[in-house]
């Protein structure tokens, strides 16, 4: 009986010892959500995302100093009703302590609101819908990535100083077409230029003639926001047409997620962005040749955005010691000045990232650029001009901004068009 008693007593204590090493270790986990597309249209960005991401834990190890990274992906198929129910699952089933993903604007301006009522931090890396960070605030929503306007604000002024006086823009007929085309319109005409045709393609146009037939022969630039297969076809089909006017555009227009399927028609093709592959500093090109190595393609905005969140969620909580608490973790995030692989990077106070922005010129550039692994003779975006600590209020101030509508398809008004 007392052996009896013993052999209990003994596997009681055992038993409790390995749960109590279990709560440990369950204390000592970081769980992170993330929904990119695995399936559907999306699924090679979605890749790009998620390479970005993950390269970042693989570095670490996925280990946030004492802290074992557990990276949970959902497949969110890029559309908005599955993004919430994937992340409702993250949050509810998998009790993740933020979620990190999403892809077009209609999916932040879903996901923003259930990190509101459920509490849960949303770190976005790409959902780029200006109002997520201007007149729609949300406690616990930050960007890391962009607002749609942000970039083209410096690139609409750059334009002008080139001597461009006329531009027709052409851009998929969306929310960020519609907030692209809005901020490069603003300072462009701000500074004596003007917009002489505005169209609006659907998302996924392929025969852009019925456009093309409308462009009044005497314009100076053409300003483009295409994305997937429109970046490809818009090019080829504005040069075939017989135009030889200077083609600008927004990042997607000639990112390098596309750019290496672009021919010789994308040679001078001017864009603006946070990131270029051609960066020419050594934390880039490390970056750029890492990236190739481990997946056989050259670094894009996407990858470049989705590690930098990573970084950041790491240096966050660096900052509180790697004891997770909500809001001390935004309080955190919120102070942060990381030099990324982009450059310096920081919150405004609206929680959207300043940084520098890029007018890049798509080269070719003969062998492998800097030997970095990339498929020799390839198309780069060559940094031409910096605008340093550019934030998505740029060149005005928060309050001034603020008391013009959200842009539109109708805002900024045409006033100069034909």
């Amino acid at each position: 009986m007392l052996k009896k008693l013993v052999l209990l007593v003994a596997v009681f204590a055992l038993s409790f010892t390995f749960s109590v090493k279990d709560a440990t270790s369950a204390e000592k986990e970081f769980r992170i959500g993330w929904l990119a597309a695995k399936t559907g249209w999306a699924a090679q960005i979605g890749k790009d995302m998620t390479n970005g991401f993950k390269m970042y834990l693989e570095q670490q190890n996925y280990k946030f100093g004492p802290l074992k990274v557990k990276f949970i992906y959902e497949d969110n198929l890029a559309k908005p009703p599955v993004n919430v129910r994937k992340a409702m699952k993250l949050i509810k089933r998998d009790k993740v302590h933020l979620f990190s993903g999403g892809l077009l604007a209609s999916t932040g301006y879903a996901l923003a609101p259930l990190a509101e009522r459920t509490k849960v931090l949303y770190i976005s890396p790409i959902p780029a819908a200006d109002d997520l960070t201007q007149r729609k605030r949300y406690k616990n929503f930050v960007r890391l990535g962009f607002t749609s306007s942000q970039n083209s604000h410096p690139q609409g002024q750059w334009a002008c100083e080139q001597g461009f006086k006329k531009v027709v823009t052409i851009a998929a007929d969306y929310a960020f077409g519609y907030e692209t085309v809005g901020g490069f319109q603003k300072t462009f005409e701000a500074c004596g230029g003007k917009i002489i045709k505005k169209l609006w393609p659907k998302i996924g146009t392929k025969d852009f003639a019925p456009y093309l037939a409308k462009f009044p022969k005497d314009l100076d630039a053409v300003f483009t926001l295409m994305v997937g297969g429109m970046s490809l076809s818009f090019p080829k089909q504005f040069r075939g047409a017989g135009f030889k006017a200077p083609m600008l555009g927004g990042i997607t227009s000639a990112d390098e997620f596309i750019l290496p399927n672009m021919g010789d028609e994308a040679i001078g093709y001017v864009t603006a962005g946070q990131y270029s592959a051609a960066l020419d500093t050594k934390k880039n090109l490390a970056f750029v040749k890492e990236y190739q190595k481990r997946y056989g393609k050259m670094a894009s905005y996407y990858s470049e955005s989705c590690y930098t969140a990573a970084l950041f969620i790491h240096k966050a909580l660096e900052k509180i010691n790697y004891k997770y608490d909500r809001d001390k973790f935004k309080a955190a995030i919120r102070s942060l000045r990381v030099d990324a692989i982009r450059g310096p990077v920081y919150l405004d106070k609206y929680d959207n990232p300043v940084h520098n922005v890029y007018i890049r010129k798509v080269v070719r550039i003969p062998g492998d650029y800097k030997g970095l692994g990339v498929k020799p003779n390839s198309l780069w975006n060559k940094v031409i001009k910096t605008y340093p600590a550019i934030g998505q209020f740029y060149p005005d101030s928060a309050e001034k901004f603020l008391k013009q509508p959200v842009y539109s398809k109708n805002y900024p008004a045409c006033k100069h068009c034909r």
